[in-house]
């Protein structure tokens, strides 16, 4: 008997299958979040164009974890081999498709710079010799094609990746693993370095001052986190629902528990190094950014962060059961990603409020429109493509994993 036939018939079972379409209750509370939010956002700007650019730029920088941070995932998989994940895999590749939002959200906060960075302005620029020093980085010009740069080959590897895996799902075509296992390849290196820059561009760069050479991979470890955590949410979700064709094994939570966890202590170790690196060397340029988040209520938030992003995630998944408890998986991804969007708001609003922190309805309604345009394009990749990668050479190895 051929190995391959219990494969090709499930894949042709599911091939008759309809389109899975998710209660339309879902479907339109995506959309009522995702009006609201937007309309609460341009409202915002009319009340307060600064703040609100700084609230947006943690919308972008959120969208660009979920978005960026699902396609590495998928590039993961192909460039590891790994066959555990593969009945999952079209998740993060719904997720990744974030990214083509980023541009939208990109252009709003390139026409509102002025209102963000300190080097956009040339008055400060002239009579502060540091930024002058670093104009031919930092500079209006060369930002922008950094950053469309950055975006264009960004979207170019996900629709080539996700090309593939959709046209596999047709002509089941081998070759087409091997095409992305080379895509995925060439990206890896291509997204550390571009995602350290971005970190650079968009968050390091409001204190202009300030540096460090760990900050992109204190971004990465937050980003892939956050990605870990959205597609677990959904899985875990779909799971219980009844909506995955194929049946996910206890094996298959346990390793989405324990990447989780395993994430949760990579943040925990670089954001301690950075701290411990910048207090040994106590370089006045270094530790002012950390001297700024001790000061008045930033330092509330900065031991919260602590709590939140570290304590907390690390004792709820700390034991072998908890990585598969379905309903502790469901509450971590959920109170992850709070998180991620907690560390961004510690990194990024400092800037804006240097007396304390500050917190409203502003602060709220950008994680609204999130929510919203997360269910809306999930809800709408999932009517429209299968939620498993049928053509995939490893789906079968894949669907009868066991550790």
């Amino acid at each position: 008997m051929n190995p391959n036939d219990s494969t090709e018939n499930f894949a042709k079972n599911i091939s008759m299958q309809e389109p899975i379409k998710l209660p339309g209750s879902i479907n339109i509370t995506g959309w009522i979040l995702l009006i609201i939010g937007v309309l609460a956002i341009a409202i915002s700007f009319f009340v307060d164009r600064e703040r609100s650019s700084f609230n947006l730029l943690i919308m972008l920088m959120f969208l660009l974890s979920i978005g960026l941070g699902s396609l590495f995932l998928v590039a993961l998989e192909y460039v590891a081999g790994a066959v555990w994940s593969t009945p999952v895999r079209r998740v993060s590749e719904f997720l990744s498709s974030s990214l083509i939002f980023l541009p939208v959200v990109a252009i709003i906060l390139i026409f509102n710079m002025h209102d963000l960075y300190h080097w956009t302005h040339s008055e400060y620029v002239q009579s502060d010799k540091i930024l002058s020093q670093k104009t031919p980085y930092l500079n209006y010009v060369f930002f922008i094609i950094r950053v469309a740069f950055f975006i264009g080959i960004w979207l170019l590897f996900y629709f080539l990746i996700i090309k593939n895996s959709r046209k596999q799902d047709k002509t089941g075509e081998q070759v087409l693993t091997k095409r992305n296992t080379n895509l995925s390849a060439a990206f890896i290196p291509i997204f550390a370095l571009t995602i350290t820059f971005a970190s650079v561009d968009w968050m390091m760069s409001l204190e202009p001052h300030w540096y460090s050479t760990i900050f992109g991979v204190y971004y990465f470890s937050g980003t892939v986190l956050a990605a870990l955590a959205s597609a677990t949410l959904i899985i875990v979700l779909l799971r219980q629902k009844g909506y995955f064709p194929v049946k996910l094994l206890q094996d298959h939570l346990y390793s989405l528990g324990a990447l989780m966890f395993a994430f949760i202590n990579f943040w925990a170790y670089i954001a301690f190094s950075q701290y411990m690196l910048i207090w040994y060397a106590n370089i006045p340029e270094e530790t002012s950014w950390m001297l700024q988040r001790w000061t008045g209520s930033w330092k509330f938030v900065s031991i919260g962060l602590i709590i939140v992003h570290f304590i907390v995630p690390y004792f709820a998944l700390l034991s072998q059961p908890a990585k598969m408890n379905p309903k502790r998986l469901i509450i971590m991804s959920i109170w992850i990603l709070f998180a991620h969007i907690y560390d961004l708001y510690w990194i990024i609003m400092p800037t804006y409020s240097r007396d304390g922190a500050v917190f409203g309805w502003m602060e709220l309604v950008f994680p609204v429109a999130l929510v919203g345009l997360i269910i809306v394009l999930f809800s709408y990749k999932l009517r429209n493509n299968n939620l498993v990668p049928i053509g995939d050479p490893k789906l079968e190895r894949g669907i009868n994993f066991r550790l």
